[in-house]
């Protein structure tokens, strides 16, 4: 990354992907901007002790980490950038690598059968907390801490992952 030609390819292939991926994460334009932009400066600044093999893992990684940098920084509750990124993966299940889809698929396997059902019903059904409720005769309240459960146990099991899932969904957007 020490030669200005590849630096500025890199720039030009990748700002429009980072610049959206920012943008899912923080619903702020000029946020999501200046977020990429620091990641591209801290590139330039640190590229003689850098040694990345894989580049494009490595600026989404370092778009996400600067977004909860930004909200840690700035005293945000880090969950709730933690439940939008799981959000996004979910939301746009459709699109992912069949791989990832069957790793996916058997993390929803693992969970227990109702945590999988009112999950299921929430995120793919597109039904209210008060709907599934309702449907399954079950207090709000326990749906809320059944989705929160169910979340929390496929983040366990992506977490190693979660990178991946908006690098092939952007792959095959732009």
């Amino acid at each position: 990354m020490k030669n200005p030609e590849i630096f500025e390819k890199t720039y030009t292939d990748y700002w429009q992907k980072l610049n959206a991926f920012s943008y899912t994460m923080t619903q702020d334009k000029d946020l999501a901007q200046n977020i990429v932009q620091d990641v591209f400066i801290d590139l330039w600044e640190r590229k003689d002790d850098l040694n990345i093999n894989a580049i494009e893992p490595y600026l989404f990684r370092a778009v996400k980490n600067q977004i909860f940098k930004h909200y840690q920084n700035n005293r945000f509750d880090k969950t709730i950038m933690e439940d939008k990124f799981e959000d996004y993966i979910i939301d746009n299940f459709s699109s992912i690598d069949p791989e990832l889809m069957d790793l996916l698929y058997s993390l929803l396997d693992k969970l227990p059968e109702k945590r999988k059902e009112v999950l299921l019903m929430y995120k793919f059904q597109d039904m209210s907390i008060d709907q599934i409720a309702d449907e399954l005769g079950i207090s709000k309240q326990t749906v809320k801490n059944q989705i929160s459960s169910a979340l929390k146990q496929l983040r366990e099991g992506l977490k190693d992952l979660a990178w991946l899932a908006p690098i092939i969904f952007f792959k095959q957007n732009f």
